[in-house]
C-alpha cells in the first residue's frame, strides 16, 4: 500500500530526489496539491535549477485503495510512465516523463508508486472545456483533434508488459467485479445481458489502447485545442474502438447531450480525424457498443467508489460524491436500450 504522506513529507522527499528531476536541480518549490482524482494524488511543483525553474507534476497513487478496485485493470504507475514515454516518442501529445520514483528509492520511505512528468499548460476540467466561452474557438475542431491523437496512440508499438483485453474479457471482468460487490440493480443486470448479446464477432487487429481517453483526461488550450493526453493508468492492448466509445460515453458530456464526443463534438468529426491521421476506418456500430459498455463500466465504478467511502470515510468525500452518479449511468443505459428498440 502506498504510504499516506503530508504535504511536508511530499516536499521533503521530492527535495531529496531533486537532482533526478531536472539537470542541475537542487531543490523544489511551490508544491501544491491539485484537485481531482479519486484514486491518485496529483501535485504541482517546480524543480529549482541554476538556470531557472522547471514546471513539473507528481502523480502518486492515493494512500487508501478501494477494498474492491474502482477499476480492476489499473496498473503500477511505473508501467504507466513507460507507456507515456513510448507514446511521446511516437508523436502523441502527452507530457514528457521526468522521473519514475521507484528508480531511485533510497529505502527510507520514498514516494511509493509514483512518477514525475513535465507540466503542460491548459485546462482539464471537462465542464469548462465543454461549456466555457473561453474554449468556444477550439471546440469545433476538438473532436477531430481527438480522433487524430487516438490514431497516433493506436499506431504505437505497445510495451510487452501490457495485458491484452478484448470486449468479451472486459465485460466478464466488470461482471465479476459487480457480482463480488453484492449489489443488485436491475438496470445494471439488463446492461450486462444486452451487451452480451451484442459482443463484436469480427476479428480486430489489437492496438495500444489508452483505456481512459475522455473529457477530463485531456489538456486543452483555449488557443490551440488539445495539447496533451493525460492519465494512462489503464493502458492495455485491445480493440481501438474502445477508446472512441469511451470518449462518446454519456457521462463525459457534462450537460451537453447533443455533443456526443465529450460534450464538445460530433462522432463524424471524431472518425474523420481518426482516419485522416492514418487510423483504419472503424465501424460506428462498434463505437456504439463500446459507448454502452462505457456507461455500464461507469455504473460499476461508481458503486465501487461508494463502497470505498462507506467502508472508510477517511478515504475522502470524492468517492462518496462519485457514488451518487450511479443513477446517471442507469439513465444513460435505459436511453441506449430504448433507442435500440426503435
Amino acid at each position: 500500500m502506498t504510504e499516506r504522506l503530508s504535504r511536508d513529507d511530499i516536499a521533503e522527499r521530492l527535495g531529496r530526489i531533486a537532482p533526478w528531476l531536472a539537470p542541475g536541480a537542487y531543490a523544489i518549490a511551490d508544491l501544491s496539491r491539485l484537485t481531482g482524482g479519486a484514486s491518485m494524488e496529483t501535485w504541482s511543483f517546480d524543480a529549482v535549477t541554476p538556470d531557472g525553474r522547471v514546471p513539473l507534476i507528481l502523480r502518486r497513487r492515493a494512500a487508501t485503495p478501494a477494498p474492491a478496485s474502482a477499476d480492476p485493470s489499473a496498473a503500477p504507475l511505473a508501467r504507466e510512465a513507460e507507456v507515456i514515454a513510448c507514446a511521446v516518442a511516437a508523436g502523441v501529445p502527452a507530457p514528457r516523463i521526468a522521473h519514475v520514483c521507484a528508480d531511485c528509492d533510497d529505502g527510507h520511505g520514498g514516494l511509493g508508486d509514483a512518477y514525475v512528468m513535465h507540466r503542460v499548460a491548459g485546462e482539464t476540467l471537462g465542464k469548462r472545456i465543454a461549456t466555457d466561452p473561453a474554449f468556444a474557438a477550439v471546440r469545433p475542431n476538438l473532436a477531430r483533434q481527438c480522433g487524430a491523437a487516438l490514431a497516433r496512440i493506436h499506431a504505437v508499438t505497445p510495451p510487452a508488459t501490457l495485458d491484452h483485453v478484448d470486449a468479451a474479457a472486459t465485460l466478464a471482468r466488470y461482471e465479476a467485479t459487480w457480482r463480488a460487490s453484492g449489489a443488485v440493480r436491475p438496470t445494471i443486470e439488463a446492461a450486462f445481458r444486452w451487451l452480451e448479446r451484442r459482443l463484436p464477432r469480427d476479428a480486430v487487429a489489437p492496438r495500444l489502447i489508452h483505456g481512459d481517453f475522455r473529457n477530463g483526461n485531456l489538456m486543452v488550450d483555449p488557443a490551440n485545442g488539445l495539447v496533451a493526453v493525460l492519465d494512462w493508468e489503464l493502458a492495455h492492448v485491445g480493440d481501438p474502438a474502445e477508446d472512441l466509445g469511451w470518449l462518446c460515453t454519456a457521462s463525459w458530456r457534462f450537460g451537453q447531450p447533443h455533443r456526443r464526443v465529450g460534450g464538445f463534438g460530433d462522432v463524424d468529426d471524431l472518425l474523420a480525424g481518426y482516419t485522416e491521421a492514418g487510423g483504419e476506418p472503424i465501424d460506428p456500430a462498434r463505437v456504439e457498443f463500446w459507448s454502452m459498455l462505457g456507461s455500464l463500466k461507469w455504473g460499476v465504478m461508481t458503486t465501487m467508489m461508494y463502497a470505498t467511502f462507506a467502508a472508510d470515510p477517511a478515504a475522502g468525500p470524492e468517492r462518496g460524491v462519485i457514488g451518487r452518479r450511479l443513477s446517471e449511468a442507469e439513465a444513460d443505459i435505459v436511453a441506449i436500450i430504448e433507442a435500440a428498440r426503435q
